[in-house]
């Protein structure tokens, strides 16, 4: 007769099935589709939790396939009006002091978007300076909340080392955002090429995805999904893009 497995070690690989679970069943809800970021600066009127589930839902019913969402309130908020079946991205941006990294940089932060309802952990997977190694944060997100575990990065080699330290999904999310990148404007095409060659697991494009030809690009790099957030739901940027613009252009003239 086979002894019980110790309780540490059980509970351990039946996080892991019900993470492997959910891994595949939100690969294949997301797959080839549109996943619609729903953010907002905080002080925005659009930053209320209700005004985001509003958002979320209107991307949903128009085809969206999952959604990206940033802190524990506005998680619970889409989870309520959205339902059990569609996928959520979570996150939490946090500025911490002497770091900066800010998309859930730490096991805290990833618990409670967690307990909001999101079913994949969005985390910076970038090389910089962090409170809690790479590595160990998602070994712990894997064990502990039994979550899989997107890997926002800026370069190849981000990109490499997050697979290898057992990101389930790599997303460009950061190209053009960090000081190794910040010559470069996203989208971050050419990265994602890239990690579709050399990646073992699944590539997200993420980050400046302007139009529908530049999604359907992405798509037929390779990307299981592309993420786009400003040009969909970002109405504050937009508005002071376009007025920006405007006064710019009364400015030239009144100049001549």
């Amino acid at each position: 007769m086979l002894s019980p497995l110790p309780y540490r070690l059980s509970y351990r690989l039946l996080n892991l099935f019900e993470k492997g679970y959910r891994l595949k069943s939100m690969n294949e809800k997301i797959c080839r589709g549109l996943i619609v970021s729903c953010q907002a600066p905080p002080d925005s009127p659009l930053y209320a939790p209700e005004v985001i589930a509003a958002m979320a839902g209107a991307a949903i019913a128009r085809g969206a396939v999952g959604l990206r969402i940033d802190t524990p309130a506005h998680v619970a908020a889409v989870r309520e009006l959205v339902g059990a079946e569609v996928p959520i991205i979570g996150l939490w941006k946090v500025a911490l002091e002497d770091y900066s990294v800010y998309i859930t940089p730490e096991f805290e932060q990833a618990a409670a978007i967690a307990a909001a309802g999101a079913d994949i952990i969005a985390i910076d997977a970038t090389q910089r300076n962090r409170p809690e190694p790479v590595a160990t944060l998602i070994e712990r997100i894997h064990n502990e909340l039994a979550k899989p575990v997107m890997a926002d990065i800026d370069t190849i080699e981000a990109a490499i080392a997050a697979a290898n330290a057992g990101a389930d999904v790599v997303g460009t999310t950061l190209y053009g955002y960090t000081r190794e990148t910040e010559s470069q404007s996203p989208p971050g095409f050419d990265l994602l090429a890239e990690m579709v060659g050399k990646l073992s697991v699944p590539a997200i494009c993420e980050g400046g995805i302007a139009s529908p030809a530049m999604a359907t690009k992405a798509l037929q790099l390779g990307a299981i999904a592309v993420v786009v957030g400003t040009d969909i739901t970002g109405i504050d940027k937009k508005v002071e893009a376009y007025q920006k613009a405007i006064l710019d252009t009364i400015a030239g003239s009144a100049a001549k």
